[in-house]
């Protein structure tokens, strides 16, 4: 891990991997908040995880997810009874991780990429960016950068393949992206977005 200026730069040659307790794939996280969090207590989580053979994921009661196939032919997702199919690169899939939710792989393993936040407290948006461009970083926000397919540059750093990048101070930054990067923008949640999931929570 590097710090340069306004950018914490998260190598992906530090990440530990920790298995699944059901054996079937492993997980590497990529940051999370608060630092250290458990995984009964973080405000927000992303990771990226090999997905090795079939089977359901663990709960995650409160917590809001977004999951994108970066690797692999796909997985089909039954999601509280409705499948769906989870096939196109880098396309993010958001869904509650309260549901009961099982994973059938299309055609062999996987590598996906998953956005976790708490719900009533934290928010993510998740873009998906080939175009050089400012990225902004609004005041009371972090973004987290995350190299997904090829290279990118943020500002004078340089970000390999799934390296990332931490931006939690207020101002621009330059990215130009060589491939995919994610854009992962979390804002403390408002009681308004809190009541508006509670309610579709309540009636679906």
């Amino acid at each position: 891990m590097t710090t340069t200026g306004r950018i914490q730069v998260l190598r992906a040659s530090e990440r530990p991997a920790t298995p699944w307790l059901n054996g079937g794939g492993v997980t590497r996280e990529v940051a999370g908040f608060p630092a250290g969090a458990g995984l009964n207590d973080f405000d927000w989580r992303v990771s990226l995880a090999d997905v090795a053979s079939a089977g359901p994921f663990s709960p995650f009661p409160g917590i809001d997810r977004v999951i994108t196939l970066i690797e692999g032919a796909g997985m089909a997702l039954t999601v509280d009874g409705v499948e769906r199919s989870v096939d196109a690169p880098f396309r993010p899939f958001a869904f509650p991780g309260d549901a009961a939710t099982d994973c059938r792989l299309l055609g062999g393993p996987v590598v996906d990429f998953n956005v976790m936040t708490r719900r009533g407290r934290v928010e993510a948006a998740v873009d998906l960016v080939t175009e050089p461009g400012a990225v902004q970083v609004p005041s009371a926000a972090t973004v987290l950068l995350v190299c997904l397919a090829g290279s990118a540059t943020v500002d004078d750093g340089e970000l390999t393949r799934y390296d990332a990048a931490l931006l939690d101070a207020p101002g621009a930054h330059q990215l130009r992206p060589h491939g995919v990067t994610a854009v992962i923008t979390f804002r403390t949640a408002t009681a308004t977005s809190a009541h508006a999931h509670a309610h579709a929570a309540g009636t679906s």
